[in-house]
């Protein structure tokens, strides 16, 4: 009897653990929302082309992404997937700014427009930020664009 009544305490102790550990789970914040999800700015980059961009942003916590599609910047020759570097910098609660970086993209056939990220940046709640310029470096050429657009519908909130 003496083992059974010993089970029987583990297996009070290990119910009591994973109810505890489900309840913590239940209670933890859930991924916050950016609004608007999505927003587009145009672009000049020069003698690369201008054109409208797509922003697509999502948040985690104090860690956020950004992806971005614009027709501002065309590919002559197919790029393969995660080489192109891209910096996203975003004017930041109307006065600084902030930047998004990263080196990951899907394939891009020859003639289609660039998309980049997700590009990584950190917020906090409450940010307000806005798409001011981008560069993107694809086989070491360097395209450098200028918003020319407010962004719309406007700046995400995160």
């Amino acid at each position: 009897m003496r083992h059974l009544g010993s089970g029987t305490l583990r297996l009070g102790t290990a119910l009591g653990v994973a109810l505890a550990a489900a309840g913590t789970l239940a209670m933890a914040p859930a991924a916050a929302a950016v609004t608007p999800g999505t927003a587009t700015v145009t672009f000049d980059c020069g003698g690369f082309g201008s054109g409208k961009a797509t922003l697509t942003a999502t948040q985690n916590g104090t860690a956020a992404t950004i992806s971005l599609a614009t027709s501002a910047i065309t590919s002559p020759i197919p790029v393969g997937a995660n080489s192109v570097a891209s910096t996203l910098t975003l004017t930041k609660n109307g006065s600084g700014s902030t930047t998004f970086t990263g080196s990951s993209n899907p394939p891009i056939p020859a003639g289609s427009q660039v998309s980049t990220g997700p590009l990584r940046g950190t917020v906090a709640a409450g940010d307000k930020l806005a798409a001011k310029s981008l560069k993107v470096v694809v086989f070491g050429i360097t395209a450098t664009c200028n918003a020319t657009s407010a962004q719309s519908p406007g700046p995400f909130v995160f």
